[in-house]
Protein backbone atom coordinates (compact mmCIF):
# COMPACT_ATOMS: atom_id res chain seq x y z
CA UNK A 1 0.00 0.00 0.00
CA UNK A 2 1.04 3.84 -0.54
CA UNK A 3 2.11 5.35 2.99
CA UNK A 4 1.98 8.65 4.15
CA UNK A 5 3.47 10.78 7.52
CA UNK A 6 1.83 12.93 9.42
CA UNK A 7 3.20 14.57 12.36
CA UNK A 8 1.37 15.46 15.21
CA UNK A 9 1.79 15.49 19.36
CA UNK A 10 -0.03 13.61 22.32
CA UNK A 11 -2.35 15.52 23.88
CA UNK A 12 -2.14 16.65 27.34
CA UNK A 13 -5.49 17.36 27.91
CA UNK A 14 -9.11 15.95 26.83
CA UNK A 15 -12.22 17.64 26.70
CA UNK A 16 -14.89 19.97 25.56
CA UNK A 17 -12.93 23.19 26.13
CA UNK A 18 -9.01 21.88 25.29
CA UNK A 19 -11.28 20.52 22.04
CA UNK A 20 -12.46 24.22 21.62
CA UNK A 21 -9.29 25.69 21.33
CA UNK A 22 -7.76 23.10 19.25
CA UNK A 23 -10.00 23.57 16.41
CA UNK A 24 -9.89 27.43 16.92
CA UNK A 25 -6.39 27.42 16.15
CA UNK A 26 -6.32 24.99 13.00
CA UNK A 27 -5.63 21.79 14.58
CA UNK A 28 -7.95 18.42 14.46
CA UNK A 29 -8.36 16.33 17.76
CA UNK A 30 -7.77 12.55 16.64
CA UNK A 31 -7.76 8.95 18.67
CA UNK A 32 -5.62 5.95 17.61
CA UNK A 33 -7.04 2.99 18.70
CA UNK A 34 -4.30 0.31 20.07
CA UNK A 35 -6.28 -2.77 20.70
CA UNK A 36 -7.56 -2.44 23.99
CA UNK A 37 -5.80 0.95 24.74
CA UNK A 38 -6.57 4.79 23.23
CA UNK A 39 -4.03 7.63 22.25
CA UNK A 40 -5.20 11.37 21.88
CA UNK A 41 -3.32 13.14 19.55
CA UNK A 42 -3.49 16.37 17.28
CA UNK A 43 -2.13 17.66 14.83
CA UNK A 44 -2.83 20.61 12.20
CA UNK A 45 -6.01 20.20 9.30
CA UNK A 46 -3.15 20.76 6.42
CA UNK A 47 -1.29 17.87 7.89
CA UNK A 48 -4.21 16.04 6.72
CA UNK A 49 -5.49 17.09 2.99
CA UNK A 50 -3.51 14.40 1.46
CA UNK A 51 -4.77 11.90 3.49
CA UNK A 52 -8.79 12.98 2.91
CA UNK A 53 -9.14 14.69 -0.32
CA UNK A 54 -7.48 12.15 -2.53
CA UNK A 55 -9.19 9.34 -4.12
CA UNK A 56 -6.32 6.96 -3.01
CA UNK A 57 -5.93 5.07 0.43
CA UNK A 58 -2.93 4.86 2.39
CA UNK A 59 -0.69 3.58 5.39
CA UNK A 60 -0.15 6.43 7.95
CA UNK A 61 3.03 7.29 9.62
CA UNK A 62 1.65 8.75 12.56
CA UNK A 63 4.97 10.51 14.33
CA UNK A 64 3.80 11.43 17.75
CA UNK A 65 6.49 12.96 20.22
CA UNK A 66 9.23 10.82 18.70
CA UNK A 67 7.53 7.94 18.31
CA UNK A 68 6.17 6.20 15.37
CA UNK A 69 2.50 3.97 14.81
CA UNK A 70 0.93 2.59 11.45
CA UNK A 71 -2.49 3.00 11.34
CA UNK A 72 -5.45 3.29 9.20
CA UNK A 73 -8.10 6.02 9.05
CA UNK A 74 -11.27 4.40 9.75
CA UNK A 75 -13.78 7.36 10.60
CA UNK A 76 -13.85 11.39 10.15
CA UNK A 77 -16.24 13.86 11.08
CA UNK A 78 -16.50 17.24 8.85
CA UNK A 79 -18.51 20.38 10.18
CA UNK A 80 -22.19 19.86 8.80
CA UNK A 81 -21.69 23.94 7.80
CA UNK A 82 -18.20 24.83 6.46
CA UNK A 83 -16.70 21.51 6.01
CA UNK A 84 -14.05 21.55 8.25
CA UNK A 85 -12.56 18.74 9.68
CA UNK A 86 -13.97 18.10 13.19
CA UNK A 87 -12.30 14.77 13.85
CA UNK A 88 -10.38 11.70 12.90
CA UNK A 89 -10.24 8.62 14.15
CA UNK A 90 -7.30 5.69 13.46
CA UNK A 91 -6.89 1.97 13.58
CA UNK A 92 -3.42 1.19 14.59
CA UNK A 93 -2.35 -1.39 12.35
CA UNK A 94 -0.22 -4.64 12.98
CA UNK A 95 1.78 -6.95 11.00
CA UNK A 96 0.31 -10.19 11.42
CA UNK A 97 -3.58 -8.70 12.59
CA UNK A 98 -5.73 -8.19 9.93
CA UNK A 99 -7.92 -5.07 9.11
CA UNK A 100 -10.58 -3.45 7.48
CA UNK A 101 -10.22 -0.99 5.13
CA UNK A 102 -12.81 1.04 2.34
CA UNK A 103 -10.81 0.54 -0.79
CA UNK A 104 -11.46 1.88 -4.49
CA UNK A 105 -13.05 0.09 -7.18
CA UNK A 106 -11.53 0.70 -10.70
CA UNK A 107 -13.52 -0.70 -13.57
CA UNK A 108 -11.23 -1.16 -16.23
CA UNK A 109 -12.76 -1.73 -19.90
CA UNK A 110 -15.94 -0.55 -22.19
CA UNK A 111 -18.78 -3.04 -21.67
CA UNK A 112 -19.94 -4.85 -24.91
CA UNK A 113 -23.39 -3.68 -23.62
CA UNK A 114 -22.29 -0.10 -23.73
CA UNK A 115 -21.11 -1.00 -27.08
CA UNK A 116 -24.81 -1.87 -27.95
CA UNK A 117 -26.32 1.20 -26.71
CA UNK A 118 -26.91 0.53 -23.18
CA UNK A 119 -25.64 2.53 -20.30
CA UNK A 120 -23.45 1.33 -17.93
CA UNK A 121 -24.15 2.42 -13.74
CA UNK A 122 -21.86 2.30 -11.18
CA UNK A 123 -23.40 1.72 -7.96
CA UNK A 124 -20.20 0.90 -5.82
CA UNK A 125 -17.18 3.00 -6.04
CA UNK A 126 -15.56 1.51 -2.75
CA UNK A 127 -15.88 -1.69 -1.30
CA UNK A 128 -14.90 -2.94 2.62
CA UNK A 129 -12.35 -5.31 2.58
CA UNK A 130 -9.98 -7.10 5.23
CA UNK A 131 -6.59 -8.61 5.46
CA UNK A 132 -3.10 -8.51 7.00
CA UNK A 133 -1.42 -5.42 6.22
CA UNK A 134 1.07 -7.41 3.14
CA UNK A 135 -2.13 -8.37 1.32
CA UNK A 136 -4.19 -5.09 1.44
CA UNK A 137 -4.43 -3.85 -1.90
CA UNK A 138 -4.46 0.33 -2.77
CA UNK A 139 -8.01 -1.09 -5.15
CA UNK A 140 -10.38 -3.50 -6.38
CA UNK A 141 -10.18 -4.09 -10.26
CA UNK A 142 -12.76 -5.37 -12.52
CA UNK A 143 -12.99 -5.98 -15.99
CA UNK A 144 -16.47 -5.38 -17.51
CA UNK A 145 -15.61 -5.71 -21.28
CA UNK A 146 -17.59 -9.14 -20.92
CA UNK A 147 -20.77 -7.42 -19.83
CA UNK A 148 -24.28 -6.95 -22.27
CA UNK A 149 -26.65 -5.39 -21.55
CA UNK A 150 -29.21 -6.62 -18.60
CA UNK A 151 -25.48 -8.33 -17.15
CA UNK A 152 -24.31 -6.93 -13.25
CA UNK A 153 -21.27 -7.34 -10.94
CA UNK A 154 -22.25 -8.03 -7.34
CA UNK A 155 -19.56 -8.39 -4.50
CA UNK A 156 -20.62 -12.28 -4.22
CA UNK A 157 -18.71 -12.57 -8.02
CA UNK A 158 -15.50 -10.90 -7.07
CA UNK A 159 -12.80 -13.32 -5.80
CA UNK A 160 -9.31 -11.86 -4.53
CA UNK A 161 -6.69 -14.24 -2.71
CA UNK A 162 -6.34 -13.28 1.33
CA UNK A 163 -8.59 -10.78 0.68
CA UNK A 164 -12.13 -10.81 2.77
CA UNK A 165 -15.10 -8.86 0.94
CA UNK A 166 -17.37 -7.51 4.40
CA UNK A 167 -19.95 -6.04 2.25
CA UNK A 168 -23.53 -7.26 1.40
CA UNK A 169 -22.74 -10.70 -0.95
CA UNK A 170 -25.83 -9.49 -2.88
CA UNK A 171 -25.05 -5.88 -3.49
CA UNK A 172 -24.87 -4.48 -7.13
CA UNK A 173 -21.91 -3.05 -8.18
CA UNK A 174 -22.54 -2.14 -11.35
CA UNK A 175 -24.74 -3.16 -14.27
CA UNK A 176 -25.50 -2.60 -17.51
CA UNK A 177 -28.81 -0.95 -18.16
CA UNK A 178 -30.54 -0.95 -21.64
CA UNK A 179 -31.06 1.90 -23.92
CA UNK A 180 -34.73 3.72 -22.96
CA UNK A 181 -37.09 3.47 -24.59
CA UNK A 182 -36.06 -0.32 -26.19
CA UNK A 183 -33.57 -1.73 -28.21
CA UNK A 184 -32.94 -0.32 -31.51
CA UNK A 185 -33.84 -2.62 -34.42
CA UNK A 186 -32.42 -3.29 -38.28
CA UNK A 187 -34.51 -2.53 -41.30
CA UNK A 188 -34.84 -5.30 -43.23
CA UNK A 189 -31.86 -6.27 -46.08
CA UNK A 190 -34.29 -5.49 -48.96
CA UNK A 191 -36.15 -2.45 -48.26
CA UNK A 192 -34.43 1.00 -48.18
CA UNK A 193 -35.24 3.48 -45.33
CA UNK A 194 -37.08 5.68 -48.34
CA UNK A 195 -39.00 3.05 -49.40
CA UNK A 196 -40.30 2.31 -45.72
CA UNK A 197 -41.54 6.45 -45.36
CA UNK A 198 -42.69 6.07 -48.74
CA UNK A 199 -44.77 2.79 -47.67
CA UNK A 200 -46.08 4.82 -45.02
CA UNK A 201 -47.24 7.66 -46.79
CA UNK A 202 -48.99 5.29 -49.18
CA UNK A 203 -50.82 3.44 -46.17
CA UNK A 204 -51.60 6.75 -44.71
CA UNK A 205 -53.68 7.82 -48.26
CA UNK A 206 -55.29 4.92 -48.52
CA UNK A 207 -56.65 5.03 -45.17
CA UNK A 208 -57.93 8.37 -45.69
CA UNK A 209 -59.69 7.80 -49.38
CA UNK A 210 -61.31 4.75 -47.34
CA UNK A 211 -62.48 7.20 -44.53
CA UNK A 212 -63.78 9.71 -47.14
CA UNK A 213 -65.73 6.60 -48.60
CA UNK A 214 -67.43 5.59 -45.72
CA UNK A 215 -68.19 9.27 -44.69
CA UNK A 216 -69.92 9.53 -48.37
CA UNK A 217 -71.48 6.07 -47.86
CA UNK A 218 -73.24 7.36 -43.75
CA UNK A 219 -74.19 10.64 -45.43
CA UNK A 220 -75.86 8.91 -48.77
CA UNK A 221 -77.76 6.87 -45.80
CA UNK A 222 -78.91 9.84 -43.85
CA UNK A 223 -80.70 11.32 -46.59
CA UNK A 224 -82.47 7.98 -47.14
CA UNK A 225 -83.83 8.07 -44.18
CA UNK A 226 -84.93 11.63 -44.03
Amino acid sequence: MKTIDIEGSIREEVGKRNTKQLRKKGHVPCILYRGGKVVHFEAPEKNFFKLVYSPDVYLVNLKLNGEVYNGVMQDIQFHPVNDRIQHIDFYEVVEKHPFWMRIPVRYEGVPAGVTDGGKEIVKMRKVVVRALPKDMPDEIKLDVTQLNIGDSIRVADISYENLEILDDPNSVMVLIKSPRGGAAFALPEDMEEGEEAAEGEEGAEEGAEEGAAEGEGAEEGAEGEE
